[in-house]
Formats: structure tokens, sequence, C-alpha cells
């Protein structure tokens, strides 16, 4: 472990128990094991952290406001009345929702085994061809 062997383990021991004495030993064995458990506990739950996959985050479609609604309602049926009223509308309401596009690819996507099977699929097509 650290090149500690048995004999400088007993000294240690003797060391400690005339120091601390016979009745705070035991006392002080139980909170280290306590402090080596909890390190233990500590590390284990870090490399589950590091080793789980990482989900991705389900982006939700902003719902549309009533005006918005109502405009779509109206181009289903244009006239020139409710091409009017419909850009009176959009003219006095700011359009304040965002652009519903693509969402933005992550800097990086760990490898699935899905991804892996297609780029060795393509490998070999090149191979072959």
């Amino acid at each position: 472990m650290f090149g500690i062997g048995v004999p400088e383990l007993i000294l240690i021991l003797i060391v400690g128990l005339v120091v601390f004495g016979p009745s705070k030993l035991p006392e002080i064995a139980r909170s280290v094991g306590k402090g080596v458990r909890e390190f233990k506990k500590a590390t284990n739950a870090f490399s589950q952290a590091l080793n789980a996959p990482m989900e991705t985050p389900v982006q939700q479609q902003p719902a549309q406001q009533p005006a918005q609604q109502a405009t779509q309602t109206q181009a289903a049926a244009p006239s020139h009345q409710s091409m009017e009223a419909s850009a009176e509308q959009a003219a006095s309401t700011p359009n304040i929702t965002p652009e519903a596009g693509p969402a933005p690819k992550p800097a990086y996507e760990a490898p699935t085994q899905e991804s892996v099977r297609q780029q060795i699929a393509e490998q070999t097509a090149k191979k072959n061809a």
C-alpha cells in the first residue's frame, strides 16, 4: 500500500496508544472508519456519475399566442378584409416567440451502439466499393 509493514503498523499503534490513551483510541478508530466509508461512497457516486450516459434534454415547442392562432384561422379563408385585419394585427402585436428551428447540436455526443454500427457499415461499404 504505502510501504507500511507489520513492524511500522505496530509502532504507529503503540504511539497512538501512548498519545491518546486507551479510552480515546476506540473513538478515534471509529471516526477514521466512518471517514473512510464516506470517502468510498463519494468516490463510487462520482465514478457512477461519470460513467452514466448523458440524457439529452427535450426541447419544448412554445405555445402559440391567441393572436397568431386568429391570424392562422383567418388565413385559411382569405378575403380582402381579413387580409387587412391580419396585417393590422401583425403590425400591432410584436412577435416575441422564438423561431422554431432545429435545436443546437451539442459540442460532444457520446457514441451509441447504433451510431458505431452505422459507422462500421459505412466503412465496410467504402472498402467494398
